[in-house]
């Protein structure tokens, strides 16, 4: 016969709910400058290839 599971406490709980967060935050945090590092990347590739075209 199925018996009830102990109730996890309150404090356990958002114990967990901040690891999550804290995990995903540090996630959100290297995504978003690995984006800038591309976009600058980009964006100095275009300079670049702007000014050979002015040169020519």
């Amino acid at each position: 016969m199925a018996v009830p599971k102990k109730r996890t406490s309150k404090s356990k709980t958002n114990l967990r709910k901040t690891v999550w967060k804290k995990k995903a935050l540090k996630q959100a945090i290297q995504a978003y400058f690995i984006a800038s590092r591309a976009s600058k990347k980009l964006n100095l590739e275009k300079a670049i290839t702007k000014d050979l075209n002015t040169e020519s």
